[in-house]
């Protein structure tokens, strides 16, 4: 389980930054930072901290992460890092002169810093209150002084709902002409408070996080622009009442001018403002409404975004599913719908690149099909589109801001990683990496690859899967099945690439067959496909474990009275769901972290797929563990942690009361300090594996003198 990096090789350039307007890129190789000239990919040193200090200290400089300015003058350093929520935390700001090489404090005990656009200032978020350091004056000055504590009044950062649910950390933006700086600002106070404790120490802290679940009230939230010199605000309230959401601020290429999107409760009515932030005018320029859910973004395709602004344009890209299959449209500043630029019975999935002067949209799609994800380009008005990738499989497009070059992150089931630098036409300049010692490392050691499959389930719906057999697989046996899920709406389990998954390979070396499946709910199989699970969670999900379990059986590669199922997080709800609403069809479920009941579970992300309570009380029961506990007639081994602020330990411990009533065990693994997932460190995880393996062992193949854990 520790040849993981066997099988993924070198990943290529770490910590991509285009420079130079996308002409350069940087990366970081050991301790140093260098740079790559696309076009003639020349390579040269930009910064190494060796024998540099912190500012009036004599510790040796080091760093979390860096970012440039955009005049590519400038690197700015986040150093002494202290994790807040899954994304954010406080850190301490340096900044460098690469001329001068002389290195600055910009900001201490910071949760985010950026540097203007001219370079000339940073902006600051600490404490809930914004701030901006100016070069040219060696001051700091104080922009807002409003805030109160967490669970009050706080700027510049997001609440743990938001930066989860809407998936940034960074709740503020400098405006294109380094004037203003605009923030959220978040009243937590009717939030309700969730406590938590590692159980360390004599007397355990309690953390308190303001989380709102299912009903609860939401923050309020409004937008602020802050003029940096004069100190002025103004704040841009949108035409909504009640309960809703700010999701996304975006400035237009009209000076002075922001956008500024909001989404109902429900999150199924999105609408799109554009504020004038000296006049306080504001108008909708795009609404869009669903049946379901409109997305703003996709956590698991890491797409932060659906709406692009490119600069120095009067135009802008809205991504919808309103034709069935996400695509691009186009707009004018005026609303009016340009043209829709990609069409077809296929996902859009993301896009890399806008180039406004060439009129050339560059993305990622799944045209080819549910397990592809490979490059195009079209242009604005639809024509002329070209698939530029030559590999097929998944591609992770790193683009340069110009469109001019991009990083080629590929592989597919049969190739390893490869990492390759590419032209705007697709044209390969350089291989960065081959991992050509991958392919020598599976020639000589037990690989299993994966092998995928597509069936029809019982809906008439076509499944994509895959199984990976043991090695050394012998077609005259039946072997015990492990299938490992996830399967939460939006995500996509199953691509064409390359297998890394040691654990996967460790079952398999040790007679197990492993396998999952693109279940209904998953991404880039269209929106009938994906959208079906809507108000009905772990309904179609588990059905499609189960039938993709028994076509294994129908092949004869898998026992059917020896299947287990098992995952994390929504893996652990699904399998929790599946045996308890398909009793005896898996001898073993494995669970760790599961939501059981989504009423525990935060708003955000639930009321998006169930819609809001009122609405829908009979699904949230039908979709409860706990309406089915006294079914269990399986073994069951639930896993938690304490301290985990996603998935409260709640949901476990309301389930083990639910069977309890009912007569029925499971085995409970608690592991206090970990957080989502319950592992917090290698130790942990290598234990939590242990343990599962030999709860497979024991009640899939029947072992019963199985190796003594301490012993080892």
């Amino acid at each position: 389980m520790q040849s993981g990096g066997k099988l993924y090789g070198n990943p290529g350039p770490q910590s991509v930054n285009w420079t130079d307007g996308g002409n350069k890129y940087s990366f970081i190789n050991n301790d140093e930072i260098r740079s790559m000239d696309a076009k003639t990919q020349k390579d040269e040193l930009v910064f190494t901290n060796k024998g540099l200090k912190f500012p009036g200290s004599d510790s040796a400089f080091n760093y979390e992460s860096f970012q440039w300015s955009h005049d590519s003058k400038h690197l700015v350093f986040k150093t002494n890092f202290r994790p807040i929520y899954r994304r954010s935390g406080v850190s301490d700001y340096y900044i460098y002169d690469l001329a001068g090489k002389q290195l600055k404090q910009a900001a201490k005990d910071a949760r985010s810093a950026e540097l203007s656009p001219d370079g000339s200032k940073v902006g600051i978020e600490r404490g809930g209150n914004m701030y901006v350091y100016n070069f040219a004056t060696a001051k700091e000055t104080q922009l807002t002084n409003d805030q109160t504590d967490e669970h009050g009044t706080f700027n510049g950062h997001y609440d743990w709902v938001y930066e989860e649910e809407f998936g940034q950390a960074q709740a503020w933006n400098w405006s294109p002409d380094n004037k203003y700086m605009a923030f959220w600002q978040f009243d937590e106070r009717k939030v309700p408070d969730f406590q938590m404790t590692n159980y360390e120490g004599g007397h355990p802290d309690n953390i308190h996080i303001s989380i709102p679940q299912v009903g609860d009230a939401n923050p309020s939230v409004k937008i602020g622009v802050v003029d940096v010199e004069s100190g002025k605000k103004v704040w841009l309230t949108p035409d909504e009442t009640g309960d809703f959401y700010i999701t996304r601020i975006y400035w237009t290429s009209t000076p002075d001018v922001i956008a500024l999107m909001t989404l109902n409760r429900a999150q199924n009515h999105m609408k799109l403002y554009f504020f004038n932030i000296k006049t306080g005018e504001h108008h909708v320029v795009l609404e869009e409404q669903n049946k379901t859910w409109v997305a703003i973004f996709n956590f698991y395709t890491n797409v932060n975004d659906m709406i692009y602004f490119p600069e120095k344009s009067k135009e802008f890209f809205w991504v919808s599913d309103r034709s069935g299959y996400y695509h691009i449209y186009r707009y004018g500043y005026d609303g009016k719908l340009l043209n829709q630029v990609t069409k077809g019975d296929w996902d859009m999935i993301k896009v890399t690149g806008i180039d406004a002067e060439a009129k050339k949209i560059y993305y990622l799609s799944a045209e080819t099909g549910g397990l592809n994800q490979e490059l195009w380009t079209v242009n604005f008005d639809g024509g002329n589109k070209k698939r530029l990738s030559t590999v097929s499989g998944y591609h992770d497009i790193n683009m340069s801001p110009n469109t001019r070059y991009f990083l080629d992150n590929y592989s597919n089931v049969t190739t390893p990683w490869h990492v390759a630098l590419s032209d705007d036409k697709g044209r390969v300049l350089k291989m960065l990496e081959d991992n050509q010692g991958v392919s020598e490392f599976i020639k000589t050691h037990a690989y299993s690859p994966e092998e995928h499959f597509q069936f029809t389930n019982s809906d008439g719906v076509k499944l994509d899967g895959y199984y990976i057999k043991p090695f050394n697989y012998d077609p005259t046996k039946k072997y015990p099945l492990v299938m490992t899920v996830y399967g939460g709406p939006e995500s996509h389990d199953i691509f064409d690439n390359f297998t890394t998954n040691t654990w996967a390979q460790w079952l398999a070396q040790n007679g197990y067959v492993v396998a999952n499946v693109n279940n209904r709910g998953i991404a880039n199989y269209g929106s009938a496909f994906m959208k079906s699970v809507y108000k009905q969670l772990g309904k179609l999900e588990s059905s499609d474990f189960v039938e993709t379990a028994q076509y294994l059986v129908k092949k004869g590669i898998v026992d059917a009275d020896n299947m287990a199922i098992m995952g994390t997080s929504y893996g652990g709800y699904s399998t929790t769901y599946t045996l308890l609403t398909h009793p005896g069809v898996f001898k073993v479920g494995i669970a760790n972290s599961p939501v059981t009941d989504w009423r525990l579970y935060d708003d955000v992300y639930t009321e998006r797929y169930m819609a809001p309570l009122p609405e829908n009380e009979e699904g949230y029961k039908a979709s409860s563990d706990m309406t089915y506990a006294k079914n269990l007639k399986d073994h069951l081994l639930l896993i938690h942690s304490m301290s985990d602020d996603n998935v409260h330990p709640a949901n476990t411990m309301q389930l083990l009361t639910a069977l309890t009533n009912a007569g029925k065990d499971a085995e409970l693994r608690i592991y206090p300090p970990g957080a989502h997932g319950a592992a917090y460190n290698w130790q942990s995880y290598l234990l939590i594996q242990n343990v599962s393996f030999q709860f497979l062992e024991k009640n899939l193949k029947g072992k019963s003198e199985l190796p003594n854990l301490n012993g080892k």
